[in-house]
């Protein structure tokens, strides 16, 4: 793992995502590496390709500082805005327990303490560090991800993350400091279209963990992402890189969106945004046939679960 030092020019940067006002990213690049993750598109900003993804990452190590003069800024022009760490990035990724940037911006925040949203989302149990600050700040509430409740696939998908075992009990327990959570269910992994008992163990998860509210997202499959996981799914079985070929289109999204209300009823959840959300408005078939290399025939497919989610582990 490459670790490097630099100075940002600005850190608190007005957001794009429709439950976020402004996103706070301490660092560029994340050590987890999780196979799916879109962010691998920042490593253009510090010049590293998107191949690298996971191997490196860049400490602002003037975020603090920079962080205090931009809030102090937009506290006047724009009163107290919701605030997410982090968009594009893992605040308590293992850089953290050294340069503590996460943490002192939490403190400058906490000095007054801010009155608005302070998102944190993240899949790391070093979050439980910060439980003194977040307990100061009134609108603090904190997110893990958890795409899953199977440690075996999580190691597979999400290389050097903490394990999704122990991202339920950083949940639960910061439920039981007193701690407003949340958790995001994002990719919904494609083989849940056809393994149901699988899904419905990651919601049941989450209600057990003291979760009340979810974000759920669609696998994001843009080129650049479905170049990984091809290289990630040549080794497995045919079938299993059926399943994610079929991720691309309509009906996957729609009939894995439609098993989303029962449960969130079933375990008392809500959803939020009131959706489940996809990054693009139009079906994008096509790039997933790289998974194969080779063009797919249409048509219904039958997949037997059990192989499927045997066949990732």
């Amino acid at each position: 793992m490459i670790v490097k030092e630099i100075e940002a020019k600005t850190v608190l940067v007005r957001s794009k995502l429709p439950d976020a006002d402004y996103v706070v990213n301490p660092y560029t690049g994340c050590e987890f590496g999780c196979q799916y993750c879109y962010a691998s598109f920042t490593g253009r900003v510090v010049n590293e390709p998107a191949a690298t993804w996971g191997t490196y990452v860049y400490a602002k190590v003037n975020a603090v500082s920079l962080f205090e003069v931009e809030l102090r800024r937009m506290r006047r022009t724009a009163g107290a805005p919701s605030l997410l760490l982090s968009s594009v990035t893992d605040p308590y990724q293992g850089a953290e327990k050294r340069y503590r940037l996460t943490r002192g911006i939490l403190e400058a925040l906490a000095r007054e303490p801010y009155p608005g949203v302070v998102g944190i989302l993240t899949k790391s149990p070093l979050v439980m560090r910060d439980v003194d600050v977040l307990q100061s700040l009134p609108g603090a509430e904190v997110g893990l991800t958890v795409t899953t409740t199977d440690d075996r696939l999580s190691r597979f998908l999400e290389v050097r993350a903490p394990l999704a075992s122990r991202r339920l009990r950083t949940l639960a327990a910061l439920h039981a400091a007193g701690i407003r959570t949340y958790a995001f269910v994002g990719p919904l992994l494609p083989h849940f279209r056809y393994d149901r008992d699988a899904l419905d163990a990651v919601f049941a998860g989450l209600a057990n963990a003291g979760v009340d509210s979810v974000f759920v997202e669609h696998i994001n499959l843009r080129p650049y992402i479905t170049q990984r996981l091809r290289e990630v799914l040549d080794p497995e079985p045919a079938n299993i890189q059926q399943v994610y070929r079929d991720a691309s289109t309509a009906a996957h999204r729609e009939a894995l969106a439609a098993a989303i209300p029962e449960l969130l009823q079933k375990y008392g959840l809500r959803l939020r945004l009131s959706k489940v959300l996809y990054h693009h408005e139009r079906d994008r078939g096509s790039p997933l046939c790289l998974l194969a290399g080779r063009p797919h025939a249409a048509g219904d497919r039958r997949h037997d679960h059990r192989t499927v989610n045997r066949g990732l582990r």
